[in-house]
């Protein structure tokens, strides 16, 4: 049983979806936890709220090939964008995510032999150009395996939304997501005997907010508004996450993205909004 609302009212979601994504940054820079510790919880609780509302909903968890590529594919962005965002800026770790479009254009070529345009070609150099400038600023070791860290997590991320968008309807999608929280979950608490995470009414606080209102609810909202607004305004509209994810963090705790990173990361971010109308458009005309 699938939820149909309007589009400007899946266009809403998506903003408060993207929105909600964007205070991830603050409260795991905030949480004095290992990152695979913070990562483990805060999927364990966002797999409970898509739990309760599959169950709400009346769906059933399902399984293939597919939903579990896809919930692989969301599993490593769970636990890699949180690494990544300890070890280097919330800047950088958002927006070396954001070049998933990159990475699912190489894998569907490789995988799947989707042939692309000239000027796609073009754009993926321009981004990779954009890439290139997060590594001239601060290259301590931490800032620099972070940055690494946060371009793997655009790889997962490409792979979650490769598989995911072929996936049948809202069922097979929240089934994916919930493995995919699932899996997260059971590798990073695993650890927690190792780091054992400091627990006082600040934290249990904190890591609630990361599960249910930055995760858990989000990801129910997305996959009410995928699947009743075009992928366009879908991708557009999700670039308000990586535009304020750094702002909360310099707003809150100061930590200010060099200059090179900033520039940087408008080409990356302009480029694939160039990205998505071209290709919007070219659908359109085919």
């Amino acid at each position: 049983m699938e939820m149909e609302i309007s589009s400007k009212k899946a266009m809403a979601l998506m903003a408060l979806c993207a929105c909600m994504w964007s205070i991830g940054g603050i409260f795991i820079k905030l949480l004095p936890w290992n990152p695979l510790v913070i990562s483990g919880f805060r999927s364990l609780i966002a797999a409970a709220v898509l739990f309760l509302y599959m169950r709400a909903r009346g769906q059933r968890l399902v399984c293939s090939p597919q939903i579990i590529l896809a919930g692989l594919g969301l599993t490593g962005t769970m636990l890699l964008f949180v690494v990544a965002s300890k070890l280097t800026t919330s800047a950088n770790a958002i927006i070396l995510q954001s070049t998933n479009p990159v990475h699912i254009m190489i894998m569907s070529a490789v995988f799947f032999h989707v042939h692309y345009r000239k000027w796609e070609f073009f754009l993926v150099g321009v981004i990779l150009a954009g890439i290139s400038m997060f590594f001239f600023d601060q290259l301590s070791p931490g800032n620099l395996m972070g940055n690494i860290i946060a371009l793997m997590s655009g790889v997962s991320m490409g792979m979650m939304y490769l598989f995911s968008s072929r996936l049948p309807d809202e069922e097979s999608s929240m089934s994916a997501t919930f493995f995919g929280h699932c899996g997260a979950a059971v590798l990073g608490i695993s650890i927690s005997a190792l780091y054992p995470p400091e627990i006082t009414p600040v934290t249990i606080l904190t890591i609630l907010i990361l599960g249910v209102v930055q995760l858990g609810i989000p990801y129910v909202l997305y996959s009410i508004a995928v699947r009743n607004c075009s992928p366009l305004s879908c991708s557009l509209i999700g670039m308000i996450e990586p535009l304020l994810n750094p702002v909360w963090v310099f707003l809150l705790i100061g930590e200010r993205p060099g200059f090179f990173a900033l520039l940087g990361g408008g080409i990356v971010l302009v480029t694939v909004a160039v990205w998505s109308v071209l290709s919007a458009r070219c659908e359109g005309e085919g």
